[in-house]
């Protein structure tokens, strides 16, 4: 695997060097891949015994195993994200299903403000339509997004709307967390869910007061940041020291071939520090390295959830070899009344004689259990054969016994 990782980066360092649009003064050609086999190996045979220890180094030897990912697909640029935007404002034209502006005022207060704004000074406490409801619109302001840039939006009803099918948004300016405008929404409602009623039924299918407005919402101001600096920080969706190093040493791999000198330095289990190289922007350096193979690695860890039974087992679990006793317990209550006849001509009445039954049955199962990989793992708790609450039981029973080399999660 670690032979196949290099040669993707020696195959990926040969095409930025053929394709980049200002190549470097320093860089070689060779005529044959094992020319440039043998001189990036001695280029980091050179390197271990020069290296300083503050950014990068030869290869760690950690060992193989792991999936290979690229490095955009398991980590992101620190500052590179989106932000969320929240408003309140109103959905008009709905067909009798918006607020009742009695037992939602804050739909007539709005409105009324609404309309004042557009020069109508209506009279206080004369509304009484049912085609406005009260909403709050969300939605994500990606990153590097400009003025006139598009976003969709979802609408959720705030009052006691039964539906916000056919409505329309009025504008509505969308804030982030420090209170600035940064977009403004408008739009025709796209709803899903349906309600329809009768005298005697009503059926409600989906979700009618909740909708989405592609395309709904307009950027009018940027989001300033820091990207572009000199030093850029690389942080891991799952924090694992393991392969912060690996990512290291395969950017630090490219990069003294590609630049000549190494650029990473791995901080802690999360960040990696990148410092930019000279003559060459920001963007055109994390294209080159973010589609750079990484051979990931993980901690091993186990998923239950006793709500729905799921078990989810990673692979690098390991269980102890354990015998384990699994049984059920089974009550079975039965009712069978007796009734009871008075004799004839008699004053007695007709009364019911309870009669209860109980039974309790118990079974048993025994098994040695133990797994120096998933598949022997999961062939022994089938041959146990206890259903997913029954796993779940035995794995927090082996956690206990201290046989289950792994991080237990339960939600």
């Amino acid at each position: 695997m670690i032979r196949l990782v290099a040669a993707l980066l020696m195959t990926m360092s040969g095409i930025y060097a053929a394709q980049a649009a200002e190549p470097s003064a320093d860089a070689k050609f060779y005529r044959t891949p094992g020319e440039a086999k043998a001189a990036w190996r001695k280029a980091e045979a050179q390197a271990a015994l020069n290296d300083d220890g503050r950014w990068g180094g030869a290869a760690s030897p950690l060992g193989e195993g792991g999936a290979i990912a690229r490095l955009k697909d398991i980590a992101n640029i620190q500052g590179v994200r989106d932000n969320q935007l929240v408003g309140y404002g109103l959905v008009i034209g709905l067909n009798g299903t918006g607020d009742s502006l009695r037992s939602a005022p804050f739909t007539e207060q709005s409105l009324r403000a609404m309309l004042d704004n557009l020069g109508i000074s209506p009279p206080a406490g004369t509304s009484r339509v049912k085609n406005v409801a009260a909403v709050i619109v969300t939605a994500n302001l990606p990153p590097f997004a400009g003025r006139g840039s598009r976003l969709d939006i979802t609408v959720s009803s705030l009052g006691d709307a039964t539906s916000l099918a056919g409505g329309t948004l009025v504008m509505t300016p969308l804030a982030a967390a420090d209170g600035q405008t940064y977009a403004v929404a408008q739009g025709n409602m796209v709803v899903s869910g349906f309600v329809a009623s009768g005298q005697a039924e009503t059926l409600t299918q989906g979700v009618p007061t909740s909708g989405r407005i592609p395309n709904g919402a307009l950027v009018e101001k940027e989001v300033t940041g820091n990207f572009g600096q000199e030093e850029l920080v690389v942080e891991l969706r799952e924090p694992d020291f393991t392969t912060a190093v690996r990512i290291t040493d395969t950017i630090n791999a490219f990069a003294k071939r590609r630049y000549n000198q190494a650029v990473a330095k791995e901080r802690d289990s999360k960040s990696i520090r990148l410092r930019k190289p000279k003559n060459i922007s920001a963007t055109r350096f994390l294209a080159e390295i973010e589609g750079l193979p990484v051979v990931t690695d993980e901690v091993a860890r186990v998923v239950v959830d006793e709500r729905t039974g799921t078990v989810v087992i990673g692979e690098k679990v390991r269980i102890s070899r354990v015998a384990i006793s699994h049984g059920s317990l089974s009550v079975r209550v039965t009712e069978t009344p007796t009734i009871v006849q008075p004799e004839p001509f008699s004053d007695g009445v007709t009364a019911v004689e309870p009669n209860t039954s109980i039974d309790a049955t118990q079974s048993s199962k025994l098994g040695i259990l133990g797994g120096t990989d998933l598949e022997s793992l999961v062939k022994g708790l089938n041959q146990i054969g206890v259903k997913p609450q029954g796993i779940i039981a035995i794995l927090q029973g082996i956690k206990t016994a201290g046989a289950l080399h792994a991080e237990l999660v339960v939600q």
